[in-house]
């Protein structure tokens, strides 16, 4: 029998799932129905390392032997932070304040591995500075994409890349929403190794 905990993505994104799937290992994945609204006066990397920690810890009730992986990302713009827009005018208007500016994407990664009670939370920070497109490109970027479950609008890892001038940051797969580099790192300090 296999002394190696399950692993949990504590997430409902299909995003994550596929990314999570990157690593070849076998996970379940549960949603944590967690409230992600942030709290008033809390700075967007903390509101999305609180998130992350709550999503692991809320998935992590259910299982007495597991490893949950939590994310949570906040997007900010001139110190505002950008949530998942929802619909078509909200991402307009993101991407319309977004133009020619930098956006920091703040990803936060909780491990929580109830086997053992040891919990690790990191953000990992990536930049993107914005090209200065058009109101008409907004509009059929969006009409192609539909990226109302995204924050800030934009899936770098789909047709947003276009929308992008330059990207900045030491791990890509953060700005998609779950930190790889950082996340085998976790796990290995666990005894999980990816390869």
């Amino acid at each position: 029998m296999s002394t190696t905990p399950r692993i949990i993505l504590a997430s409902s994104s299909k995003y994550r799932r596929e990314l999570l799937a990157r690593l070849g290992l076998p996970f379940d994945a549960g949603s944590p129905d967690v409230n992600e609204t942030a709290l008033p006066g809390e700075v967007p990397q903390d509101t999305a390392r609180r998130l992350a920690e709550a999503k692991a810890r809320a998935v992590g009730a259910r299982f007495s032997r597991a490893i949950i992986i939590g994310s949570d990302q906040v997007a900010v713009l001139d110190g505002v932070a950008l949530g998942k827009p929802g619909n078509y005018a909200n991402a307009l208007r993101q991407l319309k304040s977004m133009r020619s500016k930098q956006v920091v994407f703040h990803t936060a990664l909780c491990l929580h591995n109830t086997a053992n009670g040891v919990t690790e939370t990191r953000v990992v920070p990536y930049s993107v500075r914005f090209r200065d497109y058009s109101d008409a490109q907004i509009d059929n970027y969006l009409r192609r994409e539909q990226p109302y479950d995204c924050a800030g609008s934009a899936r770098a890892e789909g047709l947003g890349i276009a929308l992008i001038a330059e990207m900045h940051g030491t791990d890509p797969s953060a700005l998609i929403g779950l930190p790889l580099i950082a996340l085998t790192e976790m796990l290995a300090a666990q005894g999980v190794q990816v390869i």
